[in-house]
């Protein structure tokens, strides 16, 4: 085999958020399992990942900033050669709180400061799945090709934490996920979402231990939980499924 033919036929994924939490861990599960992998974020990769094999670019990007979203798209389309794209994770996301550190709500803070997490958690998602259709549409002729959207229990429920940006941008790409499902099944690409509940990642402090409570299954998930639901929803095994959401919740959820 040709080394073109073996790039060819490497399954290639492209995540955002790829530094720390879930999008760590979802890095981790698709190297374990012998995928090519291309990551954005604003920081470098960890110095533990950079032996990694399969990482083959980090591309660090401003997800927030169109200009530097564009930019990615255009190096990501490169770094790809013309081999397909068989799964796009969106990933990255914020969710900011006022200057006093309080839930950003609907009657204080800056509605500029809404409209940037509005540009990440939702905009970008839908920039970048629109920039790889194509790459993901060769993916669909060849492996497979999908794209999870990470959503949130908070786009669901009023959450005691997350601030009203947030959840509201959450909530709008859940319905942008089926959307998306429709009008991508037309290049064979499914789409589905994962919507994780009180993961145990450097973002949750000790204000989140009296959720535990209305969690049935009494803890918190771990990240490498939510990579696994993300990556099967990318293998063939899940080749009929699209347009679903997927709750890492513990159950919470149905509270």
């Amino acid at each position: 085999m040709t080394d073109a033919e073996h790039d060819a036929n490497l399954r290639t994924v492209i995540l955002t958020g790829a530094s720390r939490g879930i999008g760590h861990a979802t890095v981790r599960r698709f190297s374990a399992e012998g995928w090519r992998i291309i990551t954005c974020s604003r920081d470098a990769i960890p110095e533990a990942c950079k032996a990694d094999p399969n990482w083959t670019r980090h591309i660090p990007t401003d997800l927030g900033d169109r200009d530097s979203v564009a930019a990615f798209i255009e190096e990501a389309n490169e770094a790809l050669d013309g081999n397909p794209l068989n799964a796009l994770v969106n990933n990255a996301a914020v969710s900011p709180k006022t200057a006093f550190k309080e839930r950003l709500g609907v009657l204080n803070g800056d509605i500029d400061l809404w409209r940037q997490v509005f540009e990440l958690n939702f905009f970008t998602p839908l920039t970048l799945s629109r920039g790889l259709a194509g790459a993901l549409g060769k993916g669909a002729r060849t492996a497979g090709g999908a794209i999870v959207n990470i959503t949130s229990i908070a786009g669901h429920a009023i959450h005691p934490f997350a601030g009203s940006a947030y959840s509201t941008s959450k909530a709008g790409l859940s319905a942008l996920t089926r959307e998306m499902a429709v009008e991508f099944a037309q290049l064979g690409v499914r789409v589905n979402a994962v919507a994780p509940g009180e993961i145990a990642t450097e973002m949750i402090g000790p204000e989140y231990e009296p959720l535990i409570t209305r969690i049935p299954m009494q803890r918190m998930g771990t990240p490498a939980e939510v990579a696994g639901a993300v990556f099967q929803l990318c293998n063939p095994d899940f080749s009929y499924v699209t347009g679903t959401e997927i709750f890492v919740t513990g159950g919470q959820h149905m509270y």
